[in-house]
């Protein structure tokens, strides 16, 4: 039977907005992420010990607020609050905001507050807002005659050796953990002169400034980086085209029967079969049949030092054409033209993946190979867009 009553529904939606949000990482990431807490938390303890020449227990060594920065670094590593100048930054300037208030006002709790809120407002100034910043505050006004005698020094040692140390065991961490930090905080292209119409999914999907756009109006802080967030955005489009389109791999829709080239093959010779076969790139494969390179029409052309459309024929001509001679600068072979170590696709992969490859890179034919990673097929933008005619309207 469905409750009605309206004081019992309120009063569940209320509870539940305290249920906590579900788990979206796994246990792996849970180990890794406790590993590098003890690995940072360890070295920067053991190192301002040693740094200080104490070889015994002492509490003004390792700071409470460096665990709060170790849960960012470790588990959060892509967090606009977790990076270098974040942390470094953060713990400083609340240890200078809390030891300016102390020797201006004294360590009551009215004075630990205005130091939290003065820290808070300095952080977000300096663009370096980091969550234990407040921490670092309370705990300088707080902490006690040892704490304030050792005054602006306490800034120095234990906040700036502590934060700066734990940075450096994060970037060593994550990086050989393969967690990339620190992250770039500004989205960066290819190319940042480049028109809106650059890039072709751009023209479908949003923008760098579309994002800019939504951030701007939401004003609020969020601990994602832009570019996480971008790419977040980016690979819930690609599961929704998924979902849309079914799971559709290479192996369905490429290209078994390709003609290819090697390294050695003559340029004349791979001409011919591009024009005798209608086909404009060829596949390069060494010995174990795997891809070295892409040859196509457009590598021949830029290659012949043709300057307009009327002096295509005769320069191709000339380009083709043997020199005759054992030592030449002058191509001879596919292997001195060709694109080398293109961009492949695995026989598994879903065709929808194929999309910002072929869209933003520039390839119109990606080689597809094996397990092995020896070639099998290939798939054109052609094969691509027929496919997903074809599963949108089977």
């Amino acid at each position: 039977m469905i409750d009605q009553d309206p004081s019992r529904i309120m009063m569940k939606s209320i509870l539940y907005r305290f249920k906590p949000a579900s788990n979206t990482v796994n246990p792996r990431e849970q180990l890794r992420a406790c590993a590098g807490a003890i690995f940072g938390l360890l070295l920067a303890g053991l190192l301002s010990q040693l740094a200080d020449g104490v070889h015994g227990g002492g509490a003004l060594y390792l700071i409470a607020p460096m665990g709060a920065s170790a849960v960012l670094l470790f588990c959060l590593p892509g967090s606009p609050l977790a990076q270098p100048w974040s942390v470094f930054g953060g713990n400083v300037i609340s240890g200078l905001v809390g030891v300016t208030c102390v020797r201006l006002m004294g360590d009551a709790v009215e004075v630990a507050a205005l130091a939290g809120a003065v820290a808070i407002g300095a952080m977000f100034l300096l663009r370096c807002l980091h969550p234990p910043g407040g921490a670092v505050a309370l705990t300088v006004v707080l902490g006690g005659p040892a704490v304030h005698a050792a005054g602006y020094d306490f800034v120095l040692a234990p906040i700036g050796l502590n934060s700066l140390l734990l940075v450096c065991a994060a970037m060593l961490f994550n990086n050989l953990t393969g967690r990339r930090y620190p992250h770039a905080q500004q989205l960066v292209h290819p190319n940042p002169h480049a028109t809106a119409d650059a890039i072709a999914t751009s023209r479908l999907g949003f923008t760098a400034e579309d994002l800019d756009i939504v951030l701007q109006r939401y004003n609020r802080v969020l601990d994602v980086s832009r570019e996480d967030l971008e790419q977040i955005m980016l690979q819930t489009e690609m599961q929704a085209y998924q979902r849309h389109f079914g799971i559709i791999t290479c192996v369905d829709i490429m290209s078994k029967d390709v003609l290819t080239a090697q390294f050695a093959t003559e340029l004349p010779v791979a001409w011919r079969k591009l024009m005798a076969h209608r086909i404009v790139a060829l596949p390069v494969l060494n010995q174990a049949r795997r891809v070295i390179g892409i040859v196509t029409q457009s590598d021949f052309l830029r290659h012949s030092g043709a300057d307009d459309y009327a002096s295509i024929g005769s320069s191709l001509q000339r380009f083709l054409r043997r020199s005759g001679v054992t030592h030449t600068e002058k191509a001879e072979v596919v292997g001195q033209i060709m694109t080398p170590h293109p961009r492949t696709a695995r026989d598994t992969t879903p065709i929808i993946d194929l999309v910002p490859l072929m869209a933003e890179s520039g390839f119109h034919h990606i080689p597809i190979v094996d397990g092995d990673a020896r070639f099998v097929g290939i798939v054109t933008q052609s094969d691509l867009v027929v496919a997903l005619y074809r599963s949108r309207y089977a």
